[in-house]
């Protein structure tokens, strides 16, 4: 597992360069015998779609991969197995700053329990994890009595379109969990998130003489304030299960530009933002809460008022869920998780999203859980090495407990067919 999480992050997988890591991972998928198809993205398709985020860029070269473990099943055991969704997404973000790192942030480096490197937590180490599970199972000989599928998605990270391709290329099971570094409990309700542009026009003028221009980064700055002012409405009396949270909406001002010159008044300003939406919101509305803001933002500047700012769309654009508590996947996710490593991960939302969403709108109820990871999306990510072994553990007993497996003379050790509902009854903690 170590060896093939190095070689993922040593694949620069950032927007529109994700080919490299899904070449590596298709290679350990089929090497560990897993029957593999691809799904390409198919622009039209997904701009179509109303679940689409809209984007900008090419696609259309792109893959994602479904690796199979078919089911082995038949009779009365069959009819008590359930298929099985196991993935993750192998795009990671930008380094943010090559030089504030320790080492190059595609340099894998271990010290002590922790792998360092971009996307080493979120998420190549749960993608290792899971095919660290199988590849145990089918050593010790064991099969599915539902199939196993394994999938690695592109642009998680900006628009979840590539698991919508999934799904429209027809992905399904009863049950799915998405390895995001999520060690310490389960997920089981997000947030929905809407990417969005502000862009502010000013007038140029000389310094010496600003006030015959009008600066566009203070008017952006204009505009920033009213979106906070957003955000904070958002926040006042958020509704179950994030009523738990002091500020469970963030918006977040991620990108900024403007201007060309010190001594020049800035003719143009752009922002990039995020904001999130509960669970049972939908983007339209919050867009509309944006554009609402941004015209608040003219009221308290007379330029603004007169020169109004625009808002455009690229990127997320997306719904949050929430799951019950007792919904079966998660409960046999956690009674896995107890087994094996001797804790159950509680059930919590969280204030980010993931491509789980897609999942389950179509049928497919999904949660998080994988590897322990630090400083995701920040300087010097790193993953505990410890928590990958551990979250394999979890992950082959769940499938024991969610599929069920059979035993039979394919692997090591075993001359005849045994059905069992639980990979520790055959000694996978030892």
């Amino acid at each position: 597992m170590l060896e093939l999480l190095e070689r993922l992050v040593r694949a620069p997988t950032v927007l529109g360069h994700e080919e490299d890591g899904q070449a590596i991972f298709e290679q350990a998928m089929t090497g560990s015998g897993l029957g593999v198809r691809e799904v390409r993205m198919d622009p039209e398709a997904i701009r179509t779609d109303p679940h689409g985020a809209p984007f900008g860029w090419e696609v259309g070269g792109k893959r994602n991969l479904i690796g199979t473990w078919p089911g082995a099943g038949d009779g009365e055991a069959v009819q008590a197995a359930r298929s099985l969704i196991l993935g993750g997404h192998i795009d990671v973000v930008p380094p943010a700053a090559d030089d504030l790192w320790t080492t190059g942030p595609f340099e894998p480096r271990t010290e002590g329990d922790w792998l360092y490197g971009r996307g080493a937590g979120d998420m190549k180490a749960g993608l290792v994890a899971i095919l660290g599970a199988v590849r145990a199972l089918r050593e010790l000989g064991a099969e599915p009595l539902a199939p196993v599928h394994l999938v690695s998605v592109v642009e998680e990270e900006c628009t979840g379109n590539g698991a919508l391709a999934c799904v429209l290329d027809g992905l399904e099971a009863d049950g799915c969990v998405l390895t995001e570094p999520h060690y310490d409990h389960i997920t089981t309700a997000q947030v929905g998130v809407l990417w969005f542009d502000v862009e502010v026009a000013g007038r140029a003028a000389h310094a010496g003489h600003a006030e015959l221009g009008a600066n566009a980064i203070d008017g952006l700055s204009t505009v920033i304030a009213s979106l906070r002012e957003l955000e904070q409405e958002m926040n006042q009396s958020p509704p179950p299960p994030y009523d738990g949270f002091e500020h469970p909406i963030h918006l977040n001002v991620g990108m900024v530009e403007g201007g060309d010159w010190p001594s020049t008044v800035a003719a143009r300003a752009h922002a990039r933002c995020r904001i999130g939406l509960y669970p049972g919101q939908q983007p339209d509305q919050i867009r509309r809460r944006v554009e609402q803001a941004v015209v608040r933002a003219g009221r308290r500047d007379p330029f603004l008022a007169e020169n109004p700012a625009t808002v455009s769309y690229e990127g997320f654009a997306c719904e949050g869920f929430a799951l019950p508590d007792d919904e079966p996947i998660a409960v046999a996710m956690a009674e896995a998780a107890e087994v094996t490593l001797g804790f159950r991960p509680p059930l919590v939302p969280t204030t980010a999203t993931t491509d789980a969403r897609h999942l389950v709108r179509t049928g497919t109820p999904a949660v998080c859980f994988g590897p322990q990871a630090e400083f995701v999306h920040g300087i010097d990510e790193r993953v505990s090495i410890s928590s990958i072994e551990g979250s394999a553990r979890a992950l082959a007993e769940l499938i024991g407990r969610w599929t069920g497996l059979r035993f039979g003379t394919s692997g090591p050790g075993y001359d005849h067919a045994e059905v069992t509902h639980s990979a520790t009854d055959r000694g996978m903690e030892h």
